[in-house]
């Protein structure tokens, strides 16, 4: 099955806890199992992970060159801000989706401008942590080996 990486920056990993009425209150090991369930039905190996260090995700997205088909990426406030992570993600050859809970467009001006957005195929933004399956169903169109849903 073609493996998907799903990516997460900072804060992320206080999903379901912080400010909820923005946010929601489902957790990322809600979205994780949420991705997994899906992802076995359209034949696509989901990995989600989360890290508050720019580093780790430029690392992350660095070995998904020769290990991943597709990448989702939540990038939290690196959005705004990380060309490293723009970088990393333009060396990859595969499909990347971004993925935010919020709508970003209805928020401070500041986190209408996305850096990830330069190299994605698709943004997703506001339909809370279904964002992410909704990321995984196109990027079952875009895999070679996976089954559209």
């Amino acid at each position: 099955m073609p493996k998907i990486l799903i990516l997460n920056g900072p804060n992320l990993n206080l999903l379901g806890a912080r400010q909820p009425e923005i946010y929601g209150r489902e957790t990322l090991d809600d979205v994780a199992a949420a991705c997994a369930s899906l992802g076995t039905s359209l034949g696509l190996d989901t990995d989600l992970r989360q890290s508050n260090h720019e580093g780790q995700l430029v690392d992350w997205i660095q070995e998904a060159r020769g290990t991943a088909a597709g990448i989702v990426i939540n990038p939290g406030a690196y959005t705004h801000t990380s060309i490293a992570i723009l970088d990393a993600l333009n060396a990859f050859d595969g499909p990347v989706i971004e993925v935010h809970v919020s709508n970003v467009h209805r928020r401070e001006d500041f986190r209408r401008h996305s850096y990830v957005s330069l190299r994605a195929d698709g943004v997703i933004a506001g339909f809370g942590t279904e964002g992410y399956t909704l990321a995984l169903r196109r990027m079952a169109s875009l895999v070679p080996g996976a089954k559209p849903g």
